[in-house]
């Protein structure tokens, strides 16, 4: 009898803590529905009005829950407009050469903070340390770019947001959790600095620099004041940029369809915004196995 009563404690024991009450399990679900709601839903409408003719948006009194025979005219309008196509690989290739870039750039500067003993390796850390607490502002980071002579350049979407101190000691902080023996075997075998980085630092790195990828992937992506500030040709906006034009400063967007079929204003900024949230919603799924890991390397040391 004691051992069988033994055996249902131990059952009802998760992990060494009872499980929570049913009721408790009931309520938390019922929140993460809701959490999930809000999320989901604003999302789904936007697609909806997207695929939505006028009679179905004046209906519903703006935004569209469930569309009735959907139609991609909107997406059609704003591809063969060229301005949105033009925009869409802009960003894409701003993304993509920005997040390569940083990763590299991130990975030497934090390789060379690891080493112990590694000339300047100190005030370098205090200045990765002070750009956490202050920034040098607007106006001083335009004049610097005019300068550089990068004003109306694509060069000034990608070399601003170049580093992130913070990813610099996250990825910092990974480095020096690689043990010791490991380096001091490779250069015992003859592998110079580069070689380390290359061929042992970087494959056991993966997951914290796939989280570092898809921070800048996301800064870059979504970023729009930067282009607004430096870029004086709107063949050269980004995806963003021209978001926030027709979507925020709700200006008209002009169509190319044949014959009368003109989308609603609305079905085409909708069909923007949803042009601009795709290509992280697929890329996300990706890296997402390497996310939980990497994000918190580093976090606890020992």
């Amino acid at each position: 009898m004691v051992t069988t009563t033994a055996a249902r404690g131990r059952r009802r024991m998760v992990n060494g803590m009872a499980p929570p009450h049913p009721a408790v399990r009931g309520l938390k679900g019922i929140v993460l529905a809701l959490c999930c709601a809000v999320v989901i839903v604003p999302f789904l409408s936007v697609v909806a009005t997207s695929l939505a003719d006028q009679e179905q948006i004046t209906r519903a009194g703006g935004y569209v829950l469930w569309p009735q025979d959907p139609t991609f005219d909107a997406y059609a309008a704003i591809f063969r407009g060229g301005v949105v196509t033009r925009a869409t690989l802009v960003s894409i290739g701003v993304t993509l050469v920005g997040s390569l870039l940083s990763v590299a750039v991130v990975a030497l500067l934090a390789y060379s903070l690891s080493r112990p003993g590694s000339f300047g390796s100190r005030p370098v850390l205090m200045l990765v340390l002070v750009t956490l607490l202050f920034n040098a502002g607007m106006i001083p980071n335009y004049l610097l770019i005019k300068q550089l002579g990068l004003i109306d350049s694509w060069w000034a979407l990608i070399l601003p947001p170049l580093v992130s101190a913070f990813q610099v000691i996250i990825v910092r902080a990974f480095f020096l959790e690689v043990p010791k023996e490991i380096v001091d075997a490779a250069r015992i075998d003859g592998a110079g600095e580069l070689q380390i980085l290359t061929r042992i630092m970087l494959p056991l790195s993966k997951a914290v620099l796939a989280v570092v990828a898809l921070f800048q992937a996301v800064a870059y992506w979504s970023a729009f004041f930067n282009a607004l500030l430096y870029l004086n040709s709107t063949e050269k906006w980004p995806l963003q940029l021209v978001l926030r034009t027709y979507v925020v400063d709700n200006a008209a967007i002009g169509t190319d369809l044949p014959g009368e079929v003109v989308p609603p204003q609305q079905s085409l900024q909708m069909a923007i915004l949803v042009v601009s949230l795709v290509p992280i919603l697929l890329v996300y799924p990706f890296l997402q196995k390497h996310f939980a890991k990497g994000v918190v390397i580093g976090a606890v040391k020992g």
